[in-house]
C-alpha cells in the first residue's frame, strides 16, 4: 500500500474487517448485500455513482423483465414489498418472426401464464423503483455500510483477507470482494481475468411509450432481419422498447427527432398499440457477448455482468445476475456457519462449478437465437417460423421452456423464496 493515507485506514479497520466487499453498487451488488446481511455476515458496498442518482421520481426509460425465481428472490431478502405495487405483471409472452413494412408471421410461439400454477409469467419493474427499494433496504440493514459517489482505485488479496483502496484515500478491509462492477469489470482486470466475446454489430435503442391500445400484460418480442424488437409492458398502459438494429441503421436512427423516430417504430409495430407517443428519454447502448474466463480469484468472485454481458433478447440478463447472487449467497452463508475462511479458494469454486456452466450455456443460446433470426435468409426463415410453430403446438415442450426461463429450474434457495 504505497499510500500512508491508506495504509493507515487499512490499519485501522482490521479489527473491524467487513466479511464482504461489495464493488459495484447497480443492482446485483445491493441484492447480494441484502442476502449477505440477512443471514448475518457484514458487507460494504461501495458505489461509484450518488445514491439519489438513480432513485430520483424521474423515469428514465430503463426497466427489467424479472422471472418468477427473480422475484421469489427479491421476496426473500425484502424488498418485492415495496415493489409489487409499481410491478407490472406479463400475463403472456409472444415471439414472432417480422420483416419491415409487412405483417409479423402468423406463425408466433405464446407462452401463456394460464398454462403454469404460478400467476404471471413475470413482472416488468422500471430501475428507478427497483434501485431505490434496494437503496432504503440497505440504509435500513445495521449490517450494511453503503459508500455511494465512491470509486475504487485498487484491490489487494493478501493472506487473511483483501483490501479495496478507494481513490480519495480511504480502504474497506474484507475476507471476500465481490465484483460486480459491470462488464468491463476493472476488478476483474486488476485480478487477470481475461474475458471471450464480441460485438453483435447491433445496437439497442431503448425507450418507453405511452399508447392507446391495452397491453393486456402481453409481452412481445418480433425478430426482425437486423435484430429483435421487444415491446415489454408497464404500468399504465406504457411499454418498455428495446430495438435492436444493425450500428450503421441504429446510428441514424438515433439522430432522428422524436417524431420522425416514433414514425420509423410505428411502421415495425403496426396497429399493436394503437396510437404511440413517448413517455420517456431516448437512449442507446452497443450490443455485445463478454464471457469471463473463470468467475473467482484470490479472495475475489466475479457477479453479474462482470462474469457475464450477455445479448438482451428475452430480458435475461438481470436475471442471470440475480441468479449469481442466489447462488453465491447460498455458497459463503454455508461456509460461514461451517466456521470456513469464505475467501477461500476451495469455497469460491463451490461457486464457480454451480453458476459458470448454467450462465455459459444460457449466454450462448441467446448468442444462437439471435444469429438465428438476426438475418433474411428464405431457408432460414422457414425453418425458424417452422420451430416457433412445432415448439407452440407441443404443451409439455412449451411448458418446459417456459419453466426454464421463468427460472423455476433453478435449486438455489433463494430463488425459491426461502430465506437462507
Amino acid at each position: 500500500m504505497d499510500n500512508p493515507g491508506q495504509r493507515a485506514a487499512y490499519g485501522g479497520m482490521a479489527n473491524d474487517r467487513q466479511d464482504v466487499a461489495i464493488i459495484g453498487g447497480g443492482l446485483n451488488g445491493p441484492a447480494l448485500a441484502l442476502a449477505l446481511a440477512g443471514a448475518g455476515l457484514r458487507v460494504t458496498v461501495v458505489d461509484a455513482r450518488a445514491a439519489e442518482e438513480r432513485a430520483g421520481a424521474a423515469f428514465d426509460g430503463r426497466a427489467y423483465a424479472l422471472a418468477i425465481a427473480s422475484v421469489r428472490l427479491l421476496g426473500a431478502v425484502g424488498v418485492w414489498p415495496a415493489l409489487a405495487p409499481e410491478a407490472q405483471p406479463m400475463r403472456k409472452v409472444v415471439a414472432m418472426d417480422g420483416r419491415p413494412g409487412e405483417a409479423p408471421s402468423p406463425l408466433s410461439l405464446t407462452f401463456d401464464s394460464a398454462e403454469m400454477e404460478e400467476g404471471a409469467v413475470g413482472h416488468m419493474v422500471e430501475d428507478r423503483h427497483l434501485y431505490a427499494a434496494f437503496l432504503q433496504a440497505m440504509r435500513d440493514h445495521p449490517n450494511i455500510t453503503h459508500l455511494p459517489a465512491s470509486e475504487v482505485a485498487e484491490h489487494r488479496a493478501e493472506a487473511a483477507g483483501a483490501v479495496a483502496l478507494l481513490a480519495d484515500g480511504g480502504a474497506v478491509a474484507a475476507r471476500l470482494i465481490v465484483a460486480a462492477d459491470g462488464r468491463a469489470s476493472p476488478s476483474a482486470r486488476r485480478a487477470g481475468i481475461g474475458r471471450t466475446g464480441h460485438g453483435y454489430g447491433q445496437t439497442a435503442l431503448v425507450a418507453a411509450l405511452s399508447h392507446t391500445l391495452p397491453h393486456e400484460g402481453v409481452a412481445r418480442q418480433i425478430f426482425f432481419p437486423n435484430g429483435p424488437l421487444a415491446l415489454l409492458p408497464l404500468t399504465g398502459n406504457r411499454v418498455s422498447v428495446v430495438w435492436s438494429e444493425t450500428d450503421a441503421n441504429a446510428a441514424a436512427i438515433a439522430r432522428l427527432d422524436d417524431g420522425r423516430f416514433l414514425e420509423v417504430l410505428g411502421g415495425r409495430i403496426g396497429g399493436l398499440l394503437g396510437d404511440i407517443t413517448l413517455a420517456g428519454p431516448r437512449f442507446s447502448y452497443p450490443l455485445s457477448l463478454t464471457l469471463a474466463h473463470r468467475y473467482v480469484g484470490a479472495r475475489l468472485a466475479l457477479l453479474g455482468d462482470a462474469a457475464h454481458g450477455v445479448h438482451p433478447i428475452a430480458g435475461q440478463g438481470l436475471n442471470l445476475g440475480l441468479r449469481d447472487v442466489a447462488v453465491l449467497a447460498e455458497v459463503l452463508v454455508a461456509a460461514h456457519r461451517r466456521g470456513e475462511d469464505i475467501g477461500a479458494e476451495g469455497v469460491l469454486q463451490r461457486y464457480e462449478s454451480w453458476r459458470r456452466p448454467d450462465a455459459t450455456r444460457l449466454a450462448l443460446g441467446m448468442d444462437g437465437v439471435n444469429q438465428l433470426f438476426s438475418n433474411d435468409l428464405l431457408g432460414l426463415r422457414l425453418a425458424r417460423d417452422a420451430g416457433l410453430s412445432v415448439v407452440g403446438q407441443i404443451g409439455p415442450l412449451r411448458r418446459a421452456f417456459m419453466r426454464q426461463a421463468a427460472g423455476l429450474t433453478q435449486e438455489a434457495r433463494l430463488l425459491t423464496g426461502k430465506a437462507l
